[in-house]
């Protein structure tokens, strides 16, 4: 069972974080947590907060896909198609898939009943514990020494604690 276990959780982390393109699914638990900070529950209703987010969350993940495009195609003189357009935002998928994080916990707090308030700083809270775990992931996965894991680890709750700070210096 525990090998069961431990597999499925690779398999979460992996559509999570997809080896094609981990990157974008960890800048898409950044900037999510970012745009919630900023938000910080100021909108009138959860459906406006939920909405925002994912109007965010797309047009990030559209604004990645086409700028990388669009700096290929200045560099190589290619034409838009359809089908690199396509492409490029099959391959970004992965930033909606890490924005899912955040916008899951938002979810989970209207669900139970919490404040608007308190569901976004569960959700702040979500994006803090998804960067410290990946960075987890990452020295286990490099065999790394565990300095060098506290190091990694010190890096990701560094970078999740800053979007708690904006979160408290946008405070109202």
């Amino acid at each position: 069972m525990g090998r069961r276990l431990s597999r499925r959780g690779g398999q979460v982390v992996d559509w999570i974080l997809p080896p094609e393109n981990t990157s974008a699914a960890v800048y898409g638990v950044i900037v999510i947590g970012a745009l919630l900070a900023g938000e910080s529950g100021s909108h009138e209703t959860y459906a406006d907060t939920v909405a925002s987010a994912v109007i965010a969350t797309c047009l990030y993940w559209f604004a990645h896909a086409y700028t990388n495009l669009l700096g290929a195609r200045l560099d190589t003189g290619e034409r838009l198609t359809i089908r690199t357009l396509s492409g490029a935002l099959a391959h970004d998928w992965a930033l909606v898939r890490g924005a899912t994080i955040p916008l899951i916990a938002l979810l989970c707090g209207w669900a139970a009943g919490a404040s608007q308030q308190t569901a976004v700083t569960v959700s702040l809270w979500s994006t803090v514990a998804s960067l410290f775990l990946f960075e987890l992931v990452a020295g286990i996965r490099s065999r790394a020494q565990p300095r060098e894991v506290a190091l990694q680890a010190g890096a990701g709750l560094a970078m999740g604690l800053a979007i708690v700070g904006l979160k408290i210096v946008l405070r109202h």
